[in-house]
């Protein structure tokens, strides 16, 4: 019983934290909207396109199988009804030397027929229009250019879903956790992304927002304070080479938002580290930003992650994901001030940590090594 009420606990812990955040860890925004006017919804539909692109899956192929059976069922009336109004109909009793609209219609299961072989253009060939009404000839005009018109707003709507930007950000994913713990001297904030295709992110930038309540000097309460993040990798800014799994680094000086907290009040503050991506996907040219957040239970003080690039003795860099959210304690500063301050601080194993995927390359005769 000890057993599930613990799991029970972590469980409602954990749908409070959900619901806390802003931002989720697949990059949901958690933010409802209230007391919009009427005409505002009007705006949405003046921009239907991108209210069709957006909606769900399961809308989307409603409005489909809806647009062309009622378009089918309209027509197929229309067409009933010009074959009633010449007199093609069966319980009309037409004579035999009698010339109708279109050949075999003769009731509404099969003005209906006809309709949806016009539009989709099947022609059985069991039914055909004739010179006979001009109304009918209007009709199929019309008929064909809305269905074609159906067609491409069905088609161009579906195909922008799939293509969506969204799909491609599904592909790059953040580490559970963020750490903190010392590199080159510095006190970093670590952060690890990885992109799951070998198709490249071209011109990828990251940066970050630390989102918290604040209250100012005049007593006003900001609820969503945003504070800038930058975030360093070891080749730059911006620009990243992102061919293999890369480590963010935000260096917490006195400028950094962080500087202030401590190993034993950082989970006690209450704020949301969002970091975000934009790039450009090489294979589609297409735009997309991938986002995440991190609230205070998910920043680790004092650990660092494993490595997980390696090389082969056929020469090829492998990447080991099992070790993609693994964490290791390291000797770190009991807070950022102490760091920069006091003198014996900088507490980090200098002894480094086995990567264990990689394999050792024996080297006989090590060519062009010259001995100091």
């Amino acid at each position: 019983m000890s057993t599930l009420n613990k799991r029970i606990r972590n469980y409602m812990l954990e749908r409070k934290r959900q619901r806390t955040r802003l931002v989720t860890k697949d990059g949901r925004c958690n933010i409802e909207y209230g007391n919009i006017k009427y005409s505002t919804h009007v705006a949405f539909l003046i921009d239907f396109w991108t209210t069709f692109v957006e909606i769900r899956w399961r809308f989307v192929l409603f409005f489909f199988i809806a647009s062309f059976t009622l378009s089918w069922f309209i027509f197929g009336l229309l067409w009933y009804w010009i074959a009633r109004g010449n007199g093609d109909l069966t319980w009309q009793e037409p004579p035999s030397n009698h010339i109708s609209c279109v050949g075999n219609v003769d009731g509404l299961t099969t003005a209906f027929l006809y309709s949806l072989e016009t539009q989709t253009t099947i022609g059985y060939g069991g039914r055909a229009i004739t010179a006979e009404c001009p109304a009918a000839l209007a009709l199929i005009i019309i008929q064909s250019l809305l269905g074609a018109i159906i067609n491409c707003f069905m088609c161009g709507i579906i195909l922008s879903k799939i293509s969506l930007p969204k799909k491609r950000a599904k592909t790059i994913t953040f580490s559970e956790m963020a750490v903190i713990s010392p590199r080159n001297g510095s006190l970093c904030l670590s952060i690890r992304v990885a992109n799951l295709r070998k198709t490249l992110m071209i011109g990828s930038q990251i940066y970050g927002k630390l989102l918290r309540t604040t209250t100012t000097p005049d007593g006003e309460t900001i609820i969503m304070d945003q504070v800038n993040v930058d975030f360093l990798v070891d080749g730059g800014k911006d620009n990243l080479f992102f061919v293999t799994p890369l480590t963010l680094h935000h260096i917490i000086d006195k400028s950094s938002p962080f500087f202030d907290m401590a190993v034993d009040t950082l989970h006690e503050k209450e704020f949301e580290l969002v970091v975000f991506l934009d790039g450009t996907a090489e294979s589609t040219s297409s735009s997309c930003q991938v986002r995440t957040s991190f609230i205070p239970q998910e920043i680790m003080w004092g650990y660092n992650f494993l490595p997980i690039i390696s090389k082969s003795k056929e020469g090829k860099y492998r990447v080991d994901f099992s070790n993609f959210s693994k964490l290791v304690p390291v000797a770190t500063a009991h807070c950022a001030y102490c760091y920069h301050n006091i003198k014996g601080s900088h507490l980090h194993s200098r002894e480094g940590h086995d990567n264990l995927g990689f394999e050792v390359i024996e080297i006989d005769n090590p060519p062009n090594v010259i001995n100091m």
